[in-house]
């Protein structure tokens, strides 16, 4: 028995595309998604909207020389209409918006093409963007561009993030003023007198649904009548900006999806697209996946979740796809492959090449070492090596690219500093490469693993006042509201003192050290302190302090050795950081390495204090997490592996 055909229907204010599963209609010709007609239901996007307010791709832009990651908000439409590709098979359809000078200042620098396409027997729509500036057009900044979908509140109670992450949601209208309290920051709303009597007392904000690249591949929404489920499927993260660890909003209370492209979130101004003069740029966001499923079983949550799984995993298989007309979205036979070894040199742990188990390997645009975690420009491919650290990188793109890596367990980044060029049906065997972390002598303490984030550290629990109970005995517990506040109710008294050999980094080592609260507008900066004994010192030699911060914001970290006191610190950073992760119930944001050189005469033989104080205090939302510190001894060959 033949399946339907896929039809295309033009009005003349609307087009539909039908293939006999949904029907997906959009304004013409702004490309707005107003209606998507699924499994019985008219409309799975909310009909209480406007329609320019239901399904949208849009854009914040800023002047070229602006600070910050805010701007001018565009839910860009398109002016013009074009039928791409239309048969029984496909329909592709574009909604452009073209730059001139006319609109200077009015809209960004420029030239919009919005593409959607419906597949036979496809249970959903792919979408996909084409941002291309000129070069001879005024610059400006680009914080963030994403797509929007807004589900009907009646239908769509259920949210789905991760197997481990699924709740029924809190209601809107629950977080208005007189059903909800705000909190520290606009997003968290504590809930007061919800609808819902069960949400009573909970805390809704939409950070606590955050997932890093690497693991946002598929979330969405269930209603349960009739049981539909409405998902958001990313099968590749090559377009999306700062690599594999950076940290993108999901769906959250609304009940809305997101598909975020760009975004400075957990990272500030650092992830901010900043176009030069005279610099041309163009990119492709997507294809990404609107899928929608139903069951009839009664266990239906399960089934649509576990079938939204499958179909991500299928999506993945088919990338990149055959099917998008548009020429600058190369095919598979138009991309090219990279493979090799990464071993590891650490004469201090042994005397023979580590393999690089588990290793993060990535091509991303020539930079500086580390430069792919700020990187928003171009695309990225990343890839996990094997326990032998062996990787395959596949689908890249044509371009120049430098290769990098990191190693859980091991400090610092990894950059081979030969610029590879990627052409078309290429395959670079690099054999061998071998990454030295950062080392100069033998390890004498250390205090967490080096994993970029600080979640094996002490994460407390939350004031009983400000709970979401999907993170009560969850493995993300930091993801709650208000746990910097925990910090001085701990130590009321006095700040963090660390004993080396003594004192258990999981329990006593707090996960971030944020400022302490003196009253309801006054806070004090911290000093915490690293205790520890060294029999001899060689006050001739030069010991290393490693610290590998996990996030910083508007803060700054001064390191003094044995005196508090002491006017001037051995080491400052300076004011580092605005990645918020604090506020936004992060465990990690931008990566940072500190190496300071400390003198053996700046130590006494037996008992030493280092002291790391945080000293900007002007808000109760700054401070740092470590991801790892680390106290090596002085070189000598003698102290290496023989």
């Amino acid at each position: 028995m033949s399946t339907p055909v896929v039809q295309l229907h033009i009005q003349d204010q609307y087009v539909v595309m039908d293939n006999g599963i949904l029907r997906v209609t959009l304004s013409k010709p702004d490309g707005i998604v107003t209606g998507i007609e699924y499994n019985g239901i008219d409309n799975l996007l909310e009909v209480q909207f406007e329609e320019v307010n239901r399904g949208y791709w849009d854009l914040v832009w800023s002047e070229a020389g602006s600070t910050g990651t805010t701007g001018t908000f565009d839910v860009f439409k398109g002016t013009n209409f074009k039928v791409v590709v239309e048969n029984e098979q496909q329909v592709e359809i574009s909604f452009t918006r073209k730059w001139n000078p006319s609109l200077e200042g009015k809209f960004a620098s420029l030239n919009l093409d919005k593409r959607f396409i419906m597949l036979r027997n496809s249970s959903g729509f792919y979408s996909y963007a084409i941002f291309e500036h000129l070069k001879e057009w005024p610059p400006f900044n680009l914080p963030q561009t994403r797509i929007v979908f807004k589900l009907r509140k009646d239908k769509f109670h259920f949210m789905a993030v991760a197997d481990n992450r699924q709740r029924f949601m809190p209601l809107p209208e629950d977080r208005l003023p007189d059903r909800g309290q705000p909190l520290a920051t606009p997003e968290a709303v504590l809930l007061v007198n919800p609808i819902e009597p069960e949400f009573k007392g909970e805390v809704d904000d939409k950070y606590q649904y955050s997932c890093e690249n690497k693991d946002l591949q598929v979330h969405g929404w269930i209603c349960s009548d009739p049981p539909v489920g409405f998902w958001q499927i990313t099968p590749s993260s090559e377009f999306r900006s700062g690599g594999p660890l950076k940290q993108n909003l999901t769906s959250h209370v609304g009940p809305y999806t997101l598909a975020m492209f760009l975004s400075a979130h957990y990272a500030g101004e650092d992830l901010v697209l900043k176009l030069k003069p005279d610099e041309p740029w163009k990119k492709v966001f997507g294809p990404i996946f609107m899928y929608l499923n139903s069951a009839s079983d009664e266990n239906h949550k399960h089934t649509l979740w576990e079938d939204a799984k499958e179909q991500m995993l299928r999506e993945v298989q088919c990338w990149p796809y055959c099917f998008p007309a548009s020429e600058d979205f190369p095919r598979p036979d138009q991309r090219g492959k990279v493979t090799g070894r990464l071993r590891i040199q650490d004469g201090y742990i042994s005397d023979e090449y580590i393999a690089a188990t588990g290793a993060y390997v990535g091509l991303a645009p020539p930079g500086e070492i580390g430069s792919w975690q700020r990187e928003c420009k171009g695309y990225q491919f990343w890839t996990r090596a094997d326990d032998d650290g062996c990787f395959s990188v596949k689908n890249i793109r044509a371009g120049a690219y430098n290769v990098y890596a990191w190693v859980p367990g091991f400090i610092g980044d990894y950059r081979n500093d030969n610029v590879l060029t990627i052409i078309a049906g290429c395959d670079i065997d690099l054999g061998d490469l071998i990454y030295e972390p950062p080392r100069d002598g033998p390890t004498l303490w250390e205090i967490g693993i080096p994993d970029r984030t600080a979640a094996e550290f002490y994460v407390p629990d939350p004031d009983p006042k400000y709970i979401n109970k999907l993170y009560v005995n969850h493995p993300d517990r930091y993801r709650q509201y208000g746990l910097w506040e925990r910090y001085a109710a701990i130590y009321s008294d006095e700040d963090l003192v660390y004993s080396v050999g003594v004192s258990d980094y999981k329990k006593d080592w707090f996960f971030a050290q944020v400022n302490r609260k003196i009253d309801d507008n006054t806070y004090q900066g911290t000093t915490w302190q690293i205790k520890f004994k060294i029999d001899h010192i060689d006050q001739s030699e030069t010991y290393k302090l490693r610290l590998a911060l996990a996030t910083a914001n508007v803060a700054e970290l001064q390191v003094r050795i044995n005196d508090s006191k002491a006017d001037q610190p051995v080491y400052t950073s300076g004011q580092i950081g605005n990645d918020n992760t604090i506020a936004r119930h992060g465990i990690h944001g931008l990566y940072r390495l500190y190496n300071v050189d400390l003198q053996g005469d700046m130590f006494v033989d037996g008992d030493n204090t280092i002291f790391l104080t945080q000293t900007i205090s002007t808000s109760p939302l700054q401070g740092i997490m470590y991801d790892y510190i680390r106290l090596e001894g002085p070189s000598s060959n003698s102290n290496k592996k023989p």
